[in-house]
This record gives C-alpha cells, structure tokens and sequence, in this order.
C-alpha cells in the first residue's frame, strides 16, 4: 500500500477511534518475522514496546524495503504504515521523504501518547540510518 493510500484512507475516517482502529487493523495485516529475526540486531532502540525492523535491499541494492514486528498492537500498525511510506525506495529517495509531515497529515504526531511517538520516530532514525549506511556502502564500491 502507497503512502498516498494511506492519507486518502485516513481522511475518510472521521474521528481519531476509527484511525485508531484502522492503524490497529494495518498492523495486524504485516508478515511475521521469524524467532531469529527477533534479534538483538534488528530491535529498535528508544521504544518503549518491542520493536524489530529488518531492512532488505534488490539484488542490485538500489532500492530497500523494510518488514517489521512489535509486541504492541498499536505499534505493529505504526509499523505498517512506515513500511508504507519506505518500500522499495531508493536510499536517497528514503533519506528525502518528510515522515513528521506525512505523520501530521495522518494526525498521528497529536493523537499518539509522547512515549509513542518517540518510539515512532526512532523508527524512523532506524531506517533513515539504513538507508545512509546503504547508501555509503555503495559509494564505495
């Protein structure tokens, strides 16, 4: 699912409850990690729940997609739409995207409690720093 998706789907929902419902549903719609994939490397730190994010790149690494668990219902569904807003973008395209201007026109940065949206925005540093490692690792080669 696209990010503009995403925004379209949430404008249609008229209170925070339904969004609320809706980010609930998106998480629980995401593939399972598996046991070794719940990994001291792959947890996000500065979340309050649980949360692991696995960055994958094309054969070719130019672009990444991201998969992601949590043990929080709410989290899983924050989960879901990063992944929207990162998959399959090049590193640089993911190093330009405004996640605090996507999260505001989702009305997420004023609904969710400050320990959430912190650990949301470490998400987003976690991903932000795969796509720049990716990206200096192919400078290079």
């Amino acid at each position: 699912m696209a990010i503009q998706d995403l925004i379209d789907d949430f404008s249609y929902l008229d209170d925070w409850e339904d969004r609320y419902k809706y980010v609930i549903e998106l998480g629980k719609g995401l593939a399972p990690l598996s046991d070794a994939e719940h990994s001291d490397e792959t947890k996000v730190q500065g979340c309050v729940s649980q949360v692991w994010l696995v960055c994958e790149s094309d054969d070719d690494g130019a672009h990444l997609s991201f998969r992601g668990d949590s043990d929080a219902l709410i989290v899983k569904g924050l989960i879901a739409i990063l992944l929207a807003m990162y998959a399959g973008q090049t590193p640089s395209d993911i190093l330009a995207v405004d996640a605090k201007s996507i999260f505001e026109r989702l009305g997420l940065d004023e609904h969710l409690s400050p320990q959430r949206s912190n650990g949301l925005h470490a998400m987003v540093s976690r991903v932000r720093e795969d796509a720049a490692r990716q990206l200096a690792d192919a400078q290079t080669d």
